[in-house]
């Protein structure tokens, strides 16, 4: 008992100390004092990422992932919001019953807390309980409380107006990240095919906006030399952002986040930590500096960062579970044919084609933004996505010498609108992709990202909000640029809406060690009946078997050039 106290008070004494004296505790060095509370015992340090074997690498980025930060190693940010910006109030710092805040965050202890389905695996979707409030993380505290008038401390937003629970911020589903290498791949050769066309315009011309066969609209380069993205579709502000001749618009693909905000896993990554868990990277906040008043410093490494990132793009792909029952099997058939002929394929296209350069990951990406590493700003880290020595079921070439291989992700990494106001779920409250000063921010959202469909059956519950707990309201509340769709549902029999929601269901996120990607309820391996329609996409047969069970000699090392 006297040593346990001795340690307590020596804990205290050392934070108080540090915080008299300006002294900061650097995180990412090994502490090893008795009785120190750390969910991250030990940090990559910058460089171990160039010379790890792979398998150590994907082990740290899963602990990184799952570790339940604490306020020993920096979690908590008591003098920054979620958005990194200084606190409204600085005499009221997070701390105390301020440390957490379910609203404006930090939300959450672990990325696993929100990201853990189905079949508890680190990395996938959540519950409606796990829905985080984006745009909340504003606010130094939300409270609501009436007689708060200082903006965005906890109840009045930027321009002094009250908010509330619906208006703070927007209700988001937790979505899950299996298969994101292939669909980060996607979006960067995506991005690479719409700026060549940009590159090769000339001016007075206009061009339609083609990648990977989805069109994006029109984009014109005026004869003045402006270039007007007004015919653009399916793009986020962020990527059409033009001023000058000399500053085209980037016409990145933003695959992250439902309203196609975010660029990369690496973007994504150093953006949540701080929102949701209070803990800063060095690349985002800076190395040995404590952005948020907590006496840490170096609280997430670069090459933490990068593991995480890896982790998650070298996550399994979502499957088919097709059952030997043949009246279910004939359905999911007869299904996957009306998702074409009702027009759900227009949107959520089946596979999108990546090229055999996009079969390997790499790490930083080109298009991070500001306050992310991008290629040529470090060494890369490259991992072959098809390795079949990262967890299992993975995508494969039909044929070995293919240059192409199709990823059956169900997207086309548009943006669509999908409400109507006379709908019963409207238009988000905010739209994170416009400054908050601007009239367009308290405007509302109504585009979002083609939900991805592989993994949806047991990835709910569904639709941008989480509100829709079966598969068949979610097809039930398209609107807008979905209402065809939507009717034409509404039009067919009971069965063929049977058969539809059939083949859904069939498209799961699979328990882990499943090796095929298309299985029967007992996760045999499993071929379409003979009546389906001809494979046009990677889930139409089975995936290569796994070689072994331990990583090869290629899979051993991650790959760095410089």
């Amino acid at each position: 008992m006297r040593r346990t106290f001795a340690i307590g008070l020596a804990l205290t004494l050392l934070a108080a100390s540090a915080a008299a004296t300006g002294v900061l505790i650097d995180a990412s060095l090994r502490r090893d004092s008795l009785g120190l509370e750390l969910g991250l015992p030990v940090h990559m340090q910058d460089d171990e990422e160039y010379t790890a074997p792979l398998a150590t690498l994907l082990e740290h980025g899963r602990r990184v992932f799952s570790a339940n930060w604490t306020s020993t190693e920096g979690g908590g940010r008591p003098l920054t919001k979620g958005n990194g910006r200084a606190l409204s109030d600085a005499s009221m710092p997070l701390t105390g019953a301020r440390s957490f805040n379910r609203i404006s965050g930090p939300d959450a202890n672990s990325c696993m807390g929100c990201h853990n389905q189905p079949h508890g695996m680190s990395g996938g979707s959540g519950d409606f309980v796990a829905n985080v409030f984006v745009q909340g993380q504003r606010f130094d505290f939300a409270t609501f409380e009436r007689g708060d008038l200082v903006p965005t401390r906890g109840a009045l937003d930027e321009q002094g107006k009250p908010v509330t629970l619906a208006s703070i911020g927007n209700s988001r589903h937790t979505p899950g990240m299996f298969g994101a290498g292939y669909i980060e791949m996607l979006a960067r050769e995506m991005t690479v095919e719409l700026q060549r066309t940009r590159d090769n315009m000339r001016r007075g011309e206009t061009r339609a906006l083609v990648a990977k066969g989805i069109g994006f609209g029109k984009l014109t380069r005026r004869a003045d030399g402006l270039w007007d993205v007004s015919a653009v579709t399916g793009l986020p502000r962020l990527s059409l952002i033009t001023a000058t001749p000399l500053d085209p618009p980037s016409l990145v693909i933003r695959p992250w986040h439902q309203a196609g905000n975010s660029v990369s896993l690496r973007d994504f990554t150093n953006t949540s930590f701080n929102h949701h868990h209070g803990i800063q990277s060095t690349e985002r906040f800076g190395a040995n500096t404590d952005p948020d008043g907590d006496r840490f410093s170096n609280e997430l490494t670069r090459a933490d960062v990068t593991a995480a990132s890896i982790f998650q793009a070298t996550l399994p792909v979502p499957g088919q579970v097709i059952p030997n029952d043949p009246v279910i099997a004939r359905a999911i058939v007869r299904g996957q044919r009306n998702f074409d002929s009702m027009g759900c394929a227009a949107c959520h296209v089946p596979a999108l084609p990546l090229s055999r350069s996009g079969w390997t990951f790499t790490e930083p990406g080109p298009f991070n933004p500001a306050g992310n590493l991008r290629s040529g700003d470090a060494r890369t880290v490259q991992v072959d996505l098809n390795d079949p020595a990262l967890p299992a079921p993975r995508l494969a070439p039909e044929h070995p010498d293919d240059l192409v291989m199709m990823v059956p992700a169900y997207t086309d990494m548009k943006l669509h609108d999908i409400t109507d106001p006379d709908e019963p779920m409207p238009l988000e409250s905010l739209d994170m992709n416009w400054p908050v000063w601007a009239p367009k921010f308290p405007a509302g959202n109504r585009r979002f990202l083609t939900r991805r469909l592989w993994g949806i059956a047991n990835s709910g519950p569904y639709f941008h909000h989480g509100m829709y707990s079966t598969m068949r309201e979610a097809v039930l509340g398209h609107s807008g640029e979905a209402l065809a769709s939507r009717r034409a549902f509404q039009a067919a029999t009971s069965d063929d809406q049977a058969a539809l929601i059939e083949f859904l269901k069939s498209l799961q996120v699979l328990p882990p060690g499943t090796v095929n990607l298309v299985v029967d309820e007992q996760y045999r391996p499993r071929t379409l009946p003979v009546e389906a329609p001809a494979p046009s996409m990677a889930l139409a047969a089975p995936a290569r078997p796994a070689r072994s069970a331990q990583p090869s000699a290629q899979a051993r090392a991650a790959s760095a050039t410089r």
